[in-house]
């Protein structure tokens, strides 16, 4: 087990080893995993489009579980989570509210990527008393351009995923160079460490009503960015086929103070391919 020497035994430091929970908040058990020692303000992660909890990658949430309480979740009617998935990134935003407020926490730091950076930033609009630090990767604002092409993009690359008998994330989250294949052949096979008590896979229904959701989001009206105060990390790959790279850059310039880390050669899944890098960054930004 990694533990360091200031880790009592039974706290659980990989993310391959944490224990399955649910609680139950308006009417909906959410499922979610805890790592990492508690106390402190933990880091809520908030997943992609389709994904469960065992998408996670755990090169990075291993090394910020040594020094903080890391919990990440299921959104409503996804994995085991039980419910309908809304059909709006504001409802998924309050039910993140709900499921934070249900374990009893009044500040948190938020980990998001990709349609879990769009559910955060709803969050911290509507309810900026209850973050503290924002990490925004691989995602855009509402109204942002193209992002209501996601779903074409999606369905095309789930397309050349099947043909090849892929995992759809290795075309797209990154590049078809050799160095993007090698990256996306290690991320998909750093998913499939923890064996045991593995989540349900999203259902197709669900998944479609997140595209929808994501749709919604790309052709609203943009929302006024300027009201976020908290310090914000977002973070990308330079070739972004999902949520067009140009959009990070959107969001530094909406978000003042904001810190922005574009990674050469790399996509969607720019934090995943350069992890070495990003993790080192994330505890630094933490830390302040």
């Amino acid at each position: 087990m990694n533990t360091s020497n200031h880790t009592p035994e039974n706290i659980t430091t990989t993310y391959r080893d944490a224990p399955a929970r649910t609680v139950t908040a308006g009417g909906v058990t959410y499922a979610y995993r805890e790592l990492g020692p508690k106390g402190g303000i933990p880091v809520v992660f908030f997943v992609h489009l389709a994904a469960t909890l065992d998408n996670w990658d755990p090169r990075i949430i291993d090394p910020i579980a040594k020094n903080h309480h890391v919990i990440a979740f299921d959104n409503r009617g996804v994995g085991a989570s039980t419910g309908t998935v809304p059909d709006s990134i504001e409802a998924m935003a309050d039910d993140a509210v709900t499921f934070i407020n249900a374990l009893g926490f009044d500040k948190v730091d938020i980990f998001s990527f990709s349609l879990g950076g769009m559910i955060a930033q709803d969050l911290v609009v509507k309810h900026p008393e209850l973050v503290r630090k924002l990490i925004l990767a691989g995602t855009g604002p509402a109204g942002g351009r193209n992002i209501d092409k996601v779903a074409g993009t999606t369905y095309y690359d789930t397309l050349r995923a099947t043909l090849t008998r892929s995992d759809p994330k290795e075309f797209l989250f990154f590049n078809r160079n050799a160095t993007g294949k090698r990256a996306a052949k290690a991320f998909v096979k750093r998913l499939e460490e923890r064996t045991a008590d593995r989540d349900a896979s999203i259902k197709v229904k669900a998944f479609q009503t997140q595209l929808k959701a994501i749709k919604k989001w790309g052709r609203a009206t943009p929302v006024d960015l300027s009201t976020i105060t908290q310090p914000t990390l977002i973070a990308n790959g330079d070739n972004d086929r999902m949520v067009p790279s140009v959009l990070s850059g959107d969001l530094h310039h909406r978000i003042k103070g904001s810190e922005l880390i574009i990674y050469p050669d790399s996509g969607h899944g720019g934090i995943f391919q350069n992890h070495d890098k990003f993790v080192p960054a994330v505890l630094e930004f933490l830390a302040h």
